[in-house]
């Protein structure tokens, strides 16, 4: 190799070295639009959750994601089971759905998206897009479609009031019902 391409080639790494080399410092984006109350204070995975009233276990909440929030003062879920207990302590009934949240005011839990509702003694099972458990009377409360199954009917409309066990329950707006085959016989 020639003594020129040497010294032209050594020139030029030494030129792309300094370019590289300079004192402007690359600063981080920073995403302004984040404020810190939408950032949730605490988060949790595989949780599980006691309720308790006067030394009685009321119910258990399963969840596989938690966010807890400031403001508003509220819980976020994915993926949630939830297990009421009665008084003695024996399981009564059992929640499921997709999402969920409890409002940290009130207690008050509402399951949202493909939520199932069984009590399996009573052999009912209740259907809903979105239900709400109040914690001041213990009442499972909907605005929205239900479907309640049994033994012997099928039941389905808008709007639900019901003990939390599924034992006794009203659909405001029946738009359907039936009975089955098993209550024929």
């Amino acid at each position: 190799m020639s003594k020129f391409l040497q010294n032209y080639i050594m020139g030029f790494i030494i030129t792309l070295l300094l370019i590289s080399c300079n004192d402007e410092k690359i600063k981080p984006q920073v995403d302004l639009t984040m404020e810190e109350e939408n950032l949730p204070i605490q988060e949790s995975w595989n949780s599980k959750i006691l309720f308790t009233e006067n030394g009685k276990l009321k119910g258990i909440l399963y969840t596989d994601y938690l966010e807890t929030y400031k403001k508003p003062k509220e819980k976020l879920l994915k993926n949630v089971k939830v297990e009421f207990y009665n008084d003695t302590g024996v399981k009564t009934s059992q929640l499921t759905s997709k999402r969920g949240k409890i409002d940290d005011a009130t207690q008050d839990m509402y399951a949202i998206d493909s939520v199932v509702a069984t009590n399996d003694s009573a052999k009912v099972k209740l259907e809903s897009d979105e239900l709400m458990w109040r914690k001041k009377d213990e009442k499972i409360v909907s605005d929205k479609f239900v479907r309640i199954t049994t033994e012997t009917e099928v039941i389905e409309g808008y709007g639900l009031v019901s003990d939390q066990n599924i034992e006794n329950y009203v659909i405001k707006n029946v738009t359907y019902q039936t009975t089955t085959s098993s209550a024929k016989k």
